[in-house]
């Protein structure tokens, strides 16, 4: 029997959601086992916290860095899926350490954690322990809820070189996105802070919220590369991908879709945090902004305004107009092999030149 959606959202640790979880990490195991598995570059962990660990990938010690912070709710090997469609790949052959947060999977014996221990200590932590390793302030890369986390870091904190944010929302008033429009409906008022959202609950609302991205678009791009190999190969790794979730924090979800989603408080200089009150002036990194047309998650709505009101000289948009092969828009500046062969030297040529203008 379908549970009424007010029940799935105000009980989210329920049994519907755990046998949905195992069902769809079943189906992430076959895909595994048909060859769609990550296929990572070598990496050790140099660094823990109570939901984080940060990765050094195997490369040649040099003095420039970058830290990457995935969005939360999923693996974060989407930045590494394999050899053609890998941001950490890119990163590392330029020239560059390359760090990694990784968010562990939340428990429901774990305190409640928030924005600030995502954004604030976990991030701050890392940027510590990069420094501490190169003797030089990394650059900072983030995607989706990833890039939201390291904006708000640099609104606290700031010791960074640049800011690097591909398909990240900063941006949340009404008519922003269809996405976020919808998401406020579907959450009360007033979430539970206490135990765990879990991966599939998570995915459910966004299907829901934004049935055209996360459902038709998806099946629509499936079967146009039907009969192209490389797509396919894309896609299956992808839908791999997309099925290993982690739960999150319930009080994480509530302070995303309250503060951020529903009241618009970060791009309105209005988010308190850690004792701070912060918005886009707080930001005075410079910043580049990848902006995927195609994506309904972060559109230039959710985007351009903040750029707009930030305070540092160096503010740049490369708009993208997506691509055919990638199963979800949204993760297309990640698993395109258009996004590599075209976004992505210009986003490490405009990364060199702040590297440069400070030597």
């Amino acid at each position: 029997m379908e549970l009424p959606l007010s029940t799935l959202i105000f009980s989210p640790s329920s049994t519907h959601f755990a046998m949905m979880d195992e069902q769809r990490r079943a189906i992430g195991r076959f895909l595994e086992l048909c060859g769609f598995g990550p296929d990572e570059c070598t990496y050790r962990v140099v660094l823990e916290g109570r939901h984080w660990r940060l990765r050094k990938y195997a490369s040649i010690d040099c003095d420039a860095a970058v830290l990457i912070v995935p969005a939360p709710i999923k693996r974060p090997y989407v930045w590494d899926l394999w050899p053609s469609a890998s941001a950490v790949r890119e990163c590392l052959d330029r020239g560059y350490e390359v760090y990694l947060v990784e968010w562990t999977p939340a428990s429901d014996d774990c305190p409640p954690l928030g924005i600030l221990d995502y954004a604030g200590e976990a991030v701050s932590r890392c940027v510590a322990k990069v420094r501490e390793r190169t003797l030089d302030d990394p650059s900072l890369f983030g995607h989706s809820l990833g890039g939201t986390f390291a904006v708000i870091y640099c609104a606290l904190e700031g010791k960074v070189r640049s800011l690097v944010l591909l398909s990240a929302p900063l941006c949340f008033e009404v008519g922003s996105s269809r996405f976020r429009d919808s998401l406020v409906t579907l959450f009360p008022q007033v979430m539970s802070e206490s135990g765990t959202a879990p991966g599939s609950f998570l995915s459910q609302v966004s299907a829901m919220a934004c049935p055209q991205a996360f459902v038709w678009d998806k099946l629509a791009d499936a079967a146009l590369c039907a009969f192209d190999p490389a797509s396919l190969e894309i896609e299956g790794r992808v839908e791999r991908w997309m099925l290993d979730e982690s739960p999150l924090p319930a009080k994480l979800v509530a302070e995303i879709v309250q503060l951020l989603y529903r009241e618009d408080r970060f791009c309105r200089g209005a988010l308190e945090i850690g004792g701070q009150t912060v918005g886009p002036k707080s930001v005075e990194i410079p910043t580049l902004a990848v902006v995927n047309a195609a994506d309904d998650v972060a559109p230039l709505g959710c985007v351009a305004p903040f750029l707009n009101a930030m305070v540092s000289a160096e503010r740049r948009i490369i708009e993208y107009p997506g691509e055919r092969g990638v199963g979800l828009q949204h993760l297309a500046l990640l698993a395109g092999p258009k996004a590599h062969a075209q976004i992505w030297p210009q986003i490490l040529g405009w990364l060199d030149a702040q590297h440069e203008s400070v030597e």
